[in-house]
């Protein structure tokens, strides 16, 4: 072999590396976005326009998974799960009377449920953002409530508003405390 020969196969050699390796990142980065917008949901597309960049999002959304990784989360006894959903009860009967006073009763008891499963609970953006990885589906549903909850402390808003911030309380209360599947086992126990 000529030296010219052994140049261009030496350039073709780092051309394929290049390419490949840069077909590689291309690859990890499809398979990146794929997995975490499995994983989050519509929580992945709120993200990713709330940064207006995919790949800080998606930086994001993994800094939040480690981030979850990183606490000690157990569930909750059955005498927490219990109390919980006495509470709620009682919350909800509140509603026809007090709607205000009833979801900000719900907020509470969400908050201390996360609490009581190792949740931090002092800042409600980090709250959100860990119930985004352990429970994608109901983000939304407390970002909702939130919202209603923030406008009824600045204006009057409708009874209608405010049961919907209910609605949203009551699906994200269930995913953590389990009251509904309870529920449902205590009365397959009944019929037994």
């Amino acid at each position: 072999m000529d030296t010219t020969t052994i140049i261009i196969t030496i350039i073709a050699a780092i051309v394929l590396l290049i390419v490949g390796a840069f077909l590689g990142v291309a690859f990890f980065r499809r398979q990146r976005s794929k997995n975490l917008r499995k994983k989050f949901g519509p929580e992945y597309e709120r993200t990713i326009n709330e940064f207006g960049d995919a790949h800080k999002a998606e930086d994001e959304l993994e800094a939040r998974v480690k981030h979850v990784k990183s606490l000690d989360i157990q569930p909750l006894s059955d005498e927490q799960r219990e109390r919980f959903t006495r509470e709620w009860r009682a919350t909800q009967a509140e509603f026809v009377d007090q709607p205000v006073a009833a979801l900000q009763d719900a907020d509470r008891l969400i908050k201390e449920a996360m609490a009581a499963k190792g949740y931090p609970v002092d800042d409600f953006e980090q709250r959100a953002a860990d119930i985004s990885v352990d429970y994608p589906d109901m983000v939304g549903h407390y970002r909702g409530m939130r919202e209603i909850a923030a406008r009824s402390e600045r204006e009057d808003v409708s009874t209608e508003d405010l049961r919907q911030a209910m609605v949203h309380c009551r699906a994200l209360f269930e995913e953590l405390v389990g009251s509904e599947v309870n529920e449902h086992e205590e009365n397959q126990k009944e019929k037994i």
